[in-house]
């Protein structure tokens, strides 16, 4: 290990004493190899290493985890009942933390209701301008509020949009129930629901679902809850249409699983609401304004014009609002957000600008000496914007906090003021601090971080010729302004801007659903916490059997969630326990000892392994296990696309709830590498990844290109934009500065000739 000493903080203060550091003392968590670390307090540190090599584990799972919980362990126990479960996390001695705050990717949660304006409470602020100055006056803030009875609208109560439901995508009505009429996701003959409804004695189950009388099709469709026997049992009926929209409309589409969400997708339009246009509030509220424009029309502005607009409002009355509105949306600009409106969906977020809108919060807070925690806060930005992430993070650093980052982009490991480098590897092989100190020792010492931290991806010297091309035709969707595009097949195309300039918009709006298009994004993976790659992947069915050949068994016994789980944590290998007012704890099984199976099961072995020593190599150490003798073939098919994506670190019984964004995109392009594909359409791939795993994307893409697949990529990374084809460049800003095709042609063209923001930093990428 290459130790170098520290270099003095920012402004020469020289370390007062030993509290000046995060001591961190045996840290086990995970794949953690009992690190012993200290971290300098209010300075910029930023955490480097592959993926896996245990980078989170330190700071998320340790450090910020157990300031967590010695925070909430200074509450009472009735108030702790409330909070969120923190175990300790495995660690010899953690001394001279501060509160964390964490500032991570994860999506911002909530439904329809919640926005970017109700998210940085900007709409909040901007209702309470409207109640003091609007004219005419229509009330306090809470008129002016879409989640209030006062001020939403009553027609779509707040929601700005009224869904119409086909009933023929619910019904075949030439079938009678017992032939299976209902076509819902759900509702098959025998199941709970369709037993709710053929037995209520409401409507006749042999009868052809056209024949009914209107009175019968109304309670089949509409009748509201009311209390039956079905089956011998008490329970409560309710019209298909009423239980389709309780079950399935209710909710944020993003959780329900694939096959309900297409389900969804097939049935129901969403409209604006005839009521109130999709505003949202009552006519009350919408016919008070201020220099014109009501609420609503403010919340629908892009978030650079409405600084403007609130920047021109002078009366005294509100000053005070005013000026932190101003500051919010300031912020919201500077932090690369300006394109977005208040009124955006928080669920409709990328983790990258979830994360940004959280930071907005921190930025005017007068708290100090507080350790800000964030998790790869470059994610979905543009070179060009980098540079300003780089900028915030210095200012908190510079109030007197602690900055703890998770990062790969080398401009971000560039402005730190400390470097801790964990691996050497992935999973087993990593855990361990190969260097700490500052950015000349990190490109001296000779770790992968620092050999690869001035690697640059060079251009192609030949490109690829096209086989022809897929078209778009006038692109509207969002910000796009009627664009026409013609995307090469069977070569590699980079769709490159800033974020907000209309990617997403062009690829995701008009690609995905043509034949032989598939889409592999970082949204999650449906799945309990019994899920793992071997389940997702198809590996363990392969497994399984091979176990149960191999031992003369029944291949149900080798599955957790099957008969041959531990009847104690019923096969998840931890017990929950509800402690009263005080938060659960999850603890390691004591009959299983985490392994998830029965005693017995566990007597039954492949080649020395039993089922549980299998689930917990990683993908690497598996493709080794299975190099001969079943499941060899199909395990090391799967086995080696998992390797080829970047994930040969993950173990194949790793919960899919623990995977990050890259992660879980890498994980479904492993599956998808199976499928006969023509047109693979990839969102940033990059994320998550080391400076040393981009060259082995890079390599797989081209794998993909070369076997006749096309590959489009929606990228900021400059390696993929120097090593690829094509490039579609959008802007030439964001929101309604973007939605615009500003270049399109090879790498090479747009270096040497174009002006554009990505050609500027290509460019200097290339040292061209």
């Amino acid at each position: 290990m290459s130790v170098q000493p520290t270099a003095p903080p920012p402004g020469g203060r020289a370390a007062a004493d030993a509290h000046d550091v995060i001591e961190v003392r045996g840290a086990r968590e995970n794949n953690l190899a009992g690190v012993d670390l200290d971290v300098p307090k209010r300075r910029l540190t930023v955490f480097t290493g592959v993926s896996g090599s245990g980078k989170s584990s330190l700071v998320f799972g340790t450090i910020a985890a157990e300031s967590r919980r010695l925070i909430n362990e200074t509450y009472t126990a009735f108030v702790q009942g409330f909070m969120p479960p923190v175990g300790r996390p495995d660690v010899d001695a953690l001394r001279n933390l501060s509160a964390a705050i964490v500032v991570d990717q994860e999506r911002m949660g909530g439904n329809a209701r919640s926005t970017v304006g109700t998210a940085t409470d900007a709409h909040t602020m901007l209702r309470i301008i409207f109640s003091r100055i609007g004219r005419p006056h229509a009330g306090t803030s809470s008129a002016f509020s879409f989640n209030n009875a006062e001020g939403m609208c009553p027609a779509c109560e707040g929601l700005g949009r009224a869904s119409r439901v086909d009933i023929d995508q619910l019904v075949d009505r030439d079938l009678s129930l017992n032939e299976g009429a209902i076509t819902v996701p759900g509702f098959a003959v025998g199941s709970w629901y369709w037993k709710v409804i053929a037995e209520s004695g409401l409507v006749d189950p042999d009868a052809k679902v056209r024949d009914y009388t209107p009175a019968q099709w109304d309670d089949f469709l509409n009748k509201p809850a009311i209390k039956i026997k079905s089956s011998g049992i008490n329970t409560t009926y309710e019209g298909l249409l009423v239980k389709v929209r309780r079950l399935y409309l209710g909710k944020d589409k993003e959780t329900l699983q694939p096959h309900i969400r297409a389900f969804v997708d097939r049935a129901v339009t969403f409209s604006a609401c005839a009521a109130c246009g999709g505003a949202r509030l009552n006519p009350a509220a919408l016919a008070s304004r201020i220099a014109g424009r009501n609420i609503a029309d403010c919340a629908a502005m892009q978030i650079s014009d409405l600084a403007g607009f609130v920047r021109e409002i002078t009366d005294p009355s509100v000053a005070p609002v005013l000026a932190t509105l101003q500051g919010t949306l300031d912020s919201l600009v500077e932090i690369g957000l300006g394109y977005l409106s208040l009124d955006r969906e928080s669920t409709t977020l990328s983790g990258g600008e979830a994360q940004r809108v959280k930071m907005v919060r921190h930025l005017g807070s007068s708290l100090t000496d507080v350790t800000y925690v964030f998790d790869e806060p470059t994610a979905g930005l543009h070179p060009h914007d980098i540079a300003r992430m780089n900028d915030l993070l210095l200012r908190l650093r510079d109030k007197g906090n602690t900055v703890l980052v998770v990062e790969h982009k080398p401009e971000t490991i560039m402005i730190a003021d400390h470097i801790v480098d964990l691996g050497p590897g992935a999973g087993a092989s990593g855990g361990r601090v190969c260097y700490t100190g500052d950015l000349a020792g990190l490109r001296a010492s000779g770790t992968l971080t620092g050999r690869h931290l001035d690697h640059r991806a060079r251009l192609r010297d030949t490109v690829r010729e096209p086989a022809g091309h897929l078209s778009i035709k006038g692109a509207d969707l969002h910000n796009l302004k009627n664009v026409d595009a013609e995307i090469p097949l069977g070569v590699l195309t980079a769709v490159t801007g800033v974020a907000g300039s209309g990617k997403s918009s062009l690829i995701h709006g008009a690609l995905p659903g043509r034949d032989g298009v598939v889409v592999v994004d970082q949204s999650p993976i449906r799945g309990s916490r019994r899920s793992n790659p071997a389940t997702y992947t198809g590996l363990l069915d392969a497994i399984r059997t091979a176990f149960a050949k191999a031992n003369g068994v029944k291949a149900a016994l080798f599955s957790a969630n099957s008969e041959g789980a531990c009847p104690t944590c019923k096969g998840i290998g931890l017990v929950y326990t509800d402690l009263a007012m005080m938060a659960g704890v999850a603890s390691v099984c004591e009959e299983c000892e985490g392994r998830r199976y029965t005693a017995e099961v566990l007597t039954h072995t492949l080649r020395g392994k039993d089922i549980s020593q299998v689930l917990a190599m990683s993908v690497a150490e598996a493709r080794e296990f299975f190099t001969a003798g079943p499941p060899a073939p199909q395990a090391r098919a799967v086995l080696d696309r998992l390797a080829d994506v970047g994930l040969g670190y993950l173990t194949l019984g790793q919960p899919l709830t623990t995977l990050s964004g890259g992660e879980r995109q890498r994980l479904k392009l492993a599956i998808h590498m199976a499928e006969k594909a023509a047109v693979y359409i990839l969102d940033e791939p990059t994320t998550g990844l080391h400076l040393a795993d981009v060259d082995q994307l890079l390599a797989l893409l081209d794998r993909l290109v070369d076997a006749g697949n096309t590959v489009i990529v929606i990228e900021h990374h400059q390696a993929v934009m120097a090593h690829a084809d094509w490039i579609i460049d959008l802007g030439p800003g964001a929101g309604s500065d973007g939605g615009e095709i500003v270049f399109t042609g090879t790498p090479a063209d747009l270096v040497a000739g174009a002006d554009t923001l990505t050609a500027r930093h290509l460019r200097q990428y290339v040292g061209a």
